[in-house]
């Protein structure tokens, strides 16, 4: 629970509890929430718990969602509109923002033409906003360069749809997965970034032992009960599937009457795809043994319900339209599409990709699945909007838009609800560009982020929990996102803001009074001119996406909707009217069928070379979300991988002289950053991994979109996140040392603890962390932190323990017998358990063992020790579970989870657990 001091009551005697519905901010799976907000004379304080009524997760959540109230404190908030950059910007006006906003867009159109403002934009953000700053850029500025994060993660996907299908759709559900005998999960860590998922996977796997396979250059917490897999080198996923496809051919696997009836270019594409016609040639190119390869094969042509879920490793990628094609075209030659339990299945990364979809977000797309390229569909969706204009061809993709911009062919540019100084590839150079662009608006609900600061006029956004509208997830799902709490300060939704400013600038259209009429045109115009099924032809328009059903739709009704998947045809659908498209075989292009893709096998970008050696790549870790900026407010889930890493296999480690925990300076031609060694088994050797998470906010050096590769997919314009070639080399200091600070002098520590070289903060329930590293001189340093700290006063007791011999140094800072602060200087393996000393600062006061053990650096019985936390939900840690494990001589994880809890709410550690059981049964555990 946490407490939300928004609102004091009035004349109020006992608390008050109101439940909201809605669904939760973080990944595609678009779980099901329900929110409790218990009013008291002191405020609010606000529960949340899985919504078992939602058909996406019925109840489930994982650690994220389940730790979703500890991010909506105002700490970090953003309340009041603001003008200037860096440590410029003061508050402002909504009118005087807007007004400027207006202004500078006008004079931006009358000096340079439309073409010079872009907007990037975000799959955080509600379908409504979506749908209204579309059609304020395509519609009434004329210009397609409105670009969005959801680019970076599902972009290649939604090329490949458009190839195969003639339109951008998954064409199954999540139940399919539940009816399937064989799931393939192709570059997806889906136990860790779509947990709720992969236990409802696992569920079926229980009660029925499906084949699962996973396809990934890292072993993960999703292998962990897989049946097969397959280490796979990166960037081959072509070659495997061109192989398979080869594979099903030769063995007469075909479903000939579907291929001939519902398909076309299976010719070209077995043509394409003969340098794969051999296994043996296909085991050498992917890194998979012969072994393996044929098991894949065999299964994959035996099992008639097949569903091949692919993701991030997939799709980011220079060649991830044609890689997700080769998977594809596989579905659609063995005729495993259209039917219950078979399909290729895409898996977005945000909340509303896929709403965002719907509405033509992305630079290259009109709203409601029509093409920015087709006079026909110029035309329909100008008369619709009633607009001046119509953007007639495709805008400035992600990449390509942030290089404009430092060129200077972009003089205006609003960013909303992303962080692109950390998340886009080559981020440096998006740097640059915001340094040089001059009018950058940023919509956000953080104050202080990477790319805040560049901002010329920065505007308070509604976040989760004060937003109102919909969401479409990964299986085609509508959800309700229902604000459940007033907005702070002066927040105001992005579909207002934008409004407000299309109303200044003198356009009409833009007359909403709230988020229901914005759906309703929204759902009316992907019923317009989309003819039935039954009388398309090559001259009318026909899309399955077709919310027909949801036009009209009052605001009860509206504020009442159930979770839909689309197509909705028909007022009277019920939420489970709707799971498969295609199984009558007619696809969305215009002769109704289906395409096969030739594709051919090609080797990453930028290939390795003696100066950069080692192939990077980058992911999620289980417990945090894209730049921290709301997941890093949370203790809870900061416990599990709290400080950035790098993962390298033991042999590269020793190649390179590192060892465990030790600091390692990653660069690439493109930048460096400093993280944290961790050795790994589930790791080849010449690939390296690190998390996408860290900021400059939270950590010194440890931004890794520095170092990405900018390289891009040609069709779909997606970066190559998957394949950078890096060095690695030891990052030299004189010490370590790990410093605590109660959370409220955090802010005033703040300045004098990042002067050390390098840091990262972490978040715990009472204190902030901050693991610190220098290359001045033991002694300069201790001396120049302690006079540097603001804890000079008499009212401040001071407990000190020097060994300059050894270079140790332990300093505890008091006041009325409460730790106030923490200092350890020590070698890496004598500073103390991180979970123990913060531990104490939840205390009202300390007894004198307390005080000793703190000076001595470790409890007094090391039988507390819990060691690095895996269950994040019961805070269960490595050491008891092993211990435990060994105790009772446990052989499967449900033991664990009765006698511990660890594992018992959303699972997302059983893997980590089932790992722990298999390394106690071999005595490997260290």
């Amino acid at each position: 629970m946490t407490s939300i001091p928004f609102v004091e009551l009035q004349n109020s005697t006992a608390p008050v509890t109101a439940s909201t519905k809605t669904t939760c901010p973080y990944c595609g799976v678009g779980c099901g929430v329900v929110a409790h907000v218990k009013h008291t004379a002191q405020g609010q304080v606000v529960s949340v718990e899985g919504d078992a009524s939602h058909p996406s997760n019925y109840g489930k959540l994982c650690i994220k969602g389940s730790n979703l109230a500890d991010t909506l404190g105002l700490e970090t908030r953003l309340l009041q509109p603001m003008l200037g950059r860096n440590t410029q910007q003061t508050t402002t006006t909504w009118d005087t923002a807007l007004n400027q906003i207006a202004q500078q867009f006008q004079s931006c159109i009358a000096q340079y033409g439309a073409e010079s403002i872009a907007f990037y934009v975000s799959g955080q953000l509600l379908t409504e906003d979506y749908y209204v700053v579309n059609k304020f850029v395509k519609g009434y500025l004329g210009t397609a360069n409105i670009d969005t994060n959801s680019r970076l993660c599902m972009s290649s996907a939604v090329a490949a749809h458009k190839r195969a299908f003639g339109e951008d759709i998954v064409p199954a559900s999540y139940q399919d997965f539940e009816q399937t005998d064989m799931v393939v999960l192709v570059g997806s860590n889906t136990a860790w970034c779509h947990p709720v998922l992969y236990q409802r996977i696992m569920q079926v796997k229980a009660e029925r032992d499906i084949f699962v396979v996973v396809i990934d250059p890292r072993f993960t917490s999703t292998c962990e009960q897989a049946d097969l897999h397959l280490p796979i080198l990166p960037g081959q996923d072509i070659a495997l599937f061109n192989g398979l496809l080869q594979y099903l051919h030769q063995n007469g696997c075909a479903d000939q009457a579907f291929i001939d009836a519902n398909t076309q270019g299976i010719e070209a594409a077995l043509l394409s795809s003969q340098a794969e016609q051999n296994p043996e040639d296909v085991a050498k190119q992917t890194g998979i043994t012969l072994e393996k390869l044929q098991q894949f094969y065999a299964k994959f042509a035996q099992t008639e319900r097949v569903m091949t879920l692919f993701s991030m490793g997939v799709n980011q990628s220079s060649q991830g339209v044609n890689k997700a094609n080769a998977i594809t075209n596989c579905h659609l030659y063995s005729g495993k599409i259209g039917k219950i339990g078979a399909a290729p299945f895409s898996m977005t990364g945000q909340p509303n990709a896929m709403g965002g979809r719907e509405v033509g977000g992305l630079a290259n797309m009109l709203a409601a699945h029509l093409d920015i390229d087709n006079p026909q569909h110029q035309q329909l969706v100008q008369n619709f909007w009633q607009s001046p204009v119509i953007a007639k061809s495709a805008g400035l993709k992600a990449v390509d838009l942030f290089e404009a911009v430092e060129s200077g062919k972009i003089k205006a540019l609003w960013i909303m609800a992303t962080n692109p100084v950390v998340s886009l590839p080559n981020a440096d150079q998006v740097k640059r560009a915001l340094e040089k662009c001059p009018f950058v608006v940023v919509s956000d609900i953080c104050q202080n982020t990477d790319t805040t600061a560049f901002a010329d006029v920065l505007l308070p956004a509604l976040g989760w929990g004060e937003k109102d509208g919909t969401v479409t997830n990964s299986e085609r799902r509508i959800s309700r996102q229902r604000a459940f709490l007033d907005a702070p300060g002066t927040a105001k939704a992005d579909w207002w803001t934008v409004s407000q400013v299309a109303k200044r600038m003198g356009f009409s259209g833009f007359n909403f009074e709230n988020v229901s009429e914005i759906f309703n045109e929204h759902a009316e115009l992907s019923a317009s001119e989309n003819v039935p099924l039954a009388q398309r032809d090559e001259s009318k328009t026909f899309r399955y996406f077709n919310l027909q059903g949801l036009t009209g739709l009052t605001g009860q009704e509206y504020n009442d909707l159930n979770p839909t998947q689309w197509p909705v045809w028909d007022k009277q659908q019920s939420i489970e009217t709707v799971r498969q498209i295609y199984t009558n075989g007619q696809f969305s292009h215009p002769d109704g069928k289906a395409k096969f893709i030739a594709v051919e096998n090609i080797a990453p970008v930028n290939a390795c070379t003696s100066e950069y050696p080692l192939a990077l790549n980058t992911g999620r870790i289980r417990d945090q979300w894209h730049t921290m900026s709301r997941t890093g407010l949370s203790a809870n889930l900061s416990t599990h991988r709290a400080e950035p890493f790098c993962e390298i296999h033991a042999q590269d480690a020793l190649k390179y002289g590192l060892k465990e925990g030790d600091l390692v300076e990653m660069s690439s031609t493109w930048g460096r950053c400093v993280l944290k060694t961790a050795i790994s088994q589930g790791i080849r050797r010449g690939q390296v991994f690190a998390p996408i998470h860290w900021n400059d906010q939270v950590a010194s050096d440890a931004r890794i979109g520095r170092v990405v590769n900018p390289v891009v997919d040609a069709i779909s314009g997606e970066p190559e996140f998957k394949h950078t070639p890096v060095m690695l080399q030891p990052f030299y200091t004189q010490w370590q040392g790990v410093f605590y600070a109660r959370n409220e002098y955090a802010a005033m520590v703040k300045a004098s603890i990042e002067t050390c070289v390098w840091w990262t903060k972490v978040t715990t329930a009472k204190a902030v962390r901050y693991e610190l590293a220098d290359r001045r001189k033991y002694d300069d340093i201790t001396k120049h932190l302690k006079e540097l700290l603001p804890f000079q006063d008499e009212s401040f007791e001071w407990l000190n323990v020097d060994d300059h011999s050894a270079q140790i140094s332990h300093s505890i800072v008091l006041k009325d017998g409460i730790l106030i602060a923490s200092l350890y200087i020590a070698p890496r393996g004598l500073l103390p358990d991180r979970d123990w000393v913060a531990g104490l600062f939840k205390r009202e006061r300390l007894s004198a063992m307390h005080r000793k053990a703190l000076l001595a650096g470790q409890p007094i019985s090391m039988n507390n020790n819990e060691g690095p936390l895996v269950c994040s939900c019961f805070k269960v840690g490595k050491n008891r579970i092993i211990e435990t494990i060994k105790e009772k001589n446990i052989s499967n994880e449900k033991q664990v989870t009765a006698c511990l809890k660890a594992g018992g709410n959303c699972g997302s550690c059983l893997p980590e657990i089932r790992g722990l059981i298999k390394a106690c049964q071999t005595e490997d555990v260290e």
